[in-house]
């Protein structure tokens, strides 16, 4: 496997209009690791996802992917490179159907049975509940829904944003041993988690984000160790 990084942030600064939310961000991620980008709410970690999925522009700095520079290219450029994203809230359509929001996907290309191949094979629950509204479901498996419409696409990179938001601690361990699974399977992911501990178990590395900047890499354990429970989580 390579391990030229597979995505990539070189001094990036971000704004929103006059106000600068990332001052500097350097982030690697190998093809296959898990990089846990940990900090209190308003550190940053939402605006650096969104700059990697393309919705967010780079002010200044480099976001590259597999060695190219890539800034300034949209969400939808970003897709087809392989990049998908998970936003915070897990962003299914709760008026469609579970087969419908799947096929909502279909838009990269991907079919709609295979789309319900990945999903009902991962997740046969959702295969019980194809033509349920989605927004009569758990925040379980409305995150399981979310986490099929990506894995479709059949990902290089996946960014995901507080996976563990409103869910309970039994189905978040369940939600990220899945995301454990796909990174054993090649699959990189950056992930942006405020509750530190839902995701140190799976991580490769570690990153704290605060105030715009990250002020420490390094393997989970140690970042884990040398953190306040502040920052944890709890």
């Amino acid at each position: 496997m390579s391990t030229e990084p597979l995505l990539e942030l070189v001094d990036v600064r971000a704004a929103y209009g006059s106000i600068e939310v990332l001052r500097g961000v350097d982030i690697v991620v190998e093809p296959g690791a898990v990089v846990a980008l940990l900090g209190p709410n308003g550190g940053g970690k939402t605006t650096t996802l969104k700059v990697c999925s393309g919705i967010h522009p780079v002010g200044s700095g480099e976001f590259r992917l597999a060695g190219s520079v890539v800034n300034g290219a949209s969400a939808a450029e970003l897709a087809r490179l392989g990049v998908c994203s998970i936003p915070e809230g897990r962003g299914v359509f709760p008026n469609l159907t579970v087969r419908e929001n799947l096929w909502i996907a279909t838009g990269t290309g991907v079919s709609l049975p295979d789309l319900e191949e990945v999903a009902y094979t991962r997740f046969p629950i959702l295969g019980e509940r194809r033509t349920q509204l989605a927004g009569s479901m758990s925040g379980g498996e409305q995150q399981m829904l979310a986490l099929s419409r990506a894995l479709g696409t059949n990902p290089t990179v996946l960014l995901l944003d507080e996976l563990s938001m409103g869910l309970a601690p039994r189905i978040v361990s369940q939600i990220y041993d899945i995301v454990g699974e796909l990174a054993a399977e090649g699959v990189s992911i950056l992930v942006a988690e405020q509750f530190a501990r839902a995701v140190l178990p799976i991580a490769t590395s570690a990153a704290l984000m605060l105030q715009g900047r990250v002020v420490r890499t390094g393997d989970p354990a140690e970042i884990e160790e040398a953190l306040s429970t502040s920052y944890l989580g709890g």
